[in-house]
């Protein structure tokens, strides 16, 4: 691959920010781990993971599209592909057209439940970069958007869904949402020119961070209520401890008054999280299938 095509490839890899994708693809793999209550097999496994990608790389291309002209008045964000003129709009529509396509495939692949709810889950994840220019909900919007990862790649091996992966995705939907909040702390000022909603625009940093921390403890609640649901033993419970545990520092690193922290609360920490509970249910479903 030439040198040319690294860089493109770079900058489509930044548009839509690939290394985020741990945030979700390891709460995909529980779902079809609990599902099958073991290995799901190669084949659900390879495109249920074309799914995921094609699912959150046309999300966050249609994110970039519909803000590009927000983020090129945001100096936080001015410096992205699109604002910054480093890849046009035209190869970033033709990037969500793809993986699209690529979503839709792969669901019409695994079974005729996910291919019917295909448009569904199209439909919420493309969605939420709209609802932020009429609601301070939007962060639970993004929830909503991760945490259909589990309930997809169970439907994905057992095709029905269940409370199992329903417990999970609230889990899921709570945790993301409440570091979203966290995250948006950073652009109250801007969103409030802008016309643009968060609870932080709306309510204050302080009182944002709250309903965040809030939030974090529902996650916490809904995950021992999965290892009931699921029959889940010690290592995962000790991997939920953890979960608090990192969610504890979370909070006390980032202050209302020093934000300076939240990239390490946002990246680092929450890896953390996703990677450790898909390693405590590999464990857990080994020794206990």
């Amino acid at each position: 691959m030439t040198g040319g095509a690294l860089r493109r490839l770079g900058v489509y890899a930044e548009l839509v920010a690939f290394q985020h994708t741990i945030f979700a693809l390891p709460f995909a793999f529980m779902g079809m781990i609990l599902a099958a209550r073991g290995w799901p097999g190669a084949r659900p496994f390879t495109l249920v993971t074309l799914a995921m990608v094609g699912a959150r790389t046309a999300a966050m291309s249609f994110n970039r599209i519909a803000d590009a002209r927000f983020d090129r008045l945001n100096p936080r964000t001015a410096g992205r592909p699109l604002p910054s003129g480093r890849l046009s709009r035209r190869r970033a529509v033709a990037l969500l057209a793809a993986s699209v396509a690529v979503f839709i495939t792969a669901a019409a692949a695994l079974n005729r439940m996910c291919l019917l709810l295909s448009p569904v889950a199209l439909a919420v994840i493309l969605s939420y970069s709209l609802t932020k220019r009429f609601s301070s909900l939007s962060h639970l919007h993004l929830g909503a958007s991760l945490g259909i990862a589990p309930i997809a790649s169970w439907i994905a091996v057992t095709g029905r869904p269940e409370w199992t992966p329903v417990i999970l995705g609230l889990a899921v939907a709570a945790w993301t949402a409440g570091f979203d909040i966290i995250y948006a702390c950073q652009d109250v000022e801007v969103d409030r020119r802008l016309g643009l909603h968060s609870l932080p625009a709306r309510f204050g940093i302080p009182a944002a961070l709250r309903m965040s921390s809030g939030l974090h403890l529902l996650m916490v609640a809904l995950l021992v209520a999965l290892a009931l649901s699921a029959t889940l033993g010690w290592a995962y419970l000790a991997a939920v401890v953890l979960v608090a545990g990192i969610l504890y520092y979370e909070h006390r690193v980032i202050r209302p008054d020093d934000l300076s922290k939240v990239n390490i609360a946002f990246f680092t920490a929450n890896g953390w999280i996703s990677v450790g509970l898909l390693a405590a249910t590999i464990v857990e479903i080994a020794a206990h299938p």
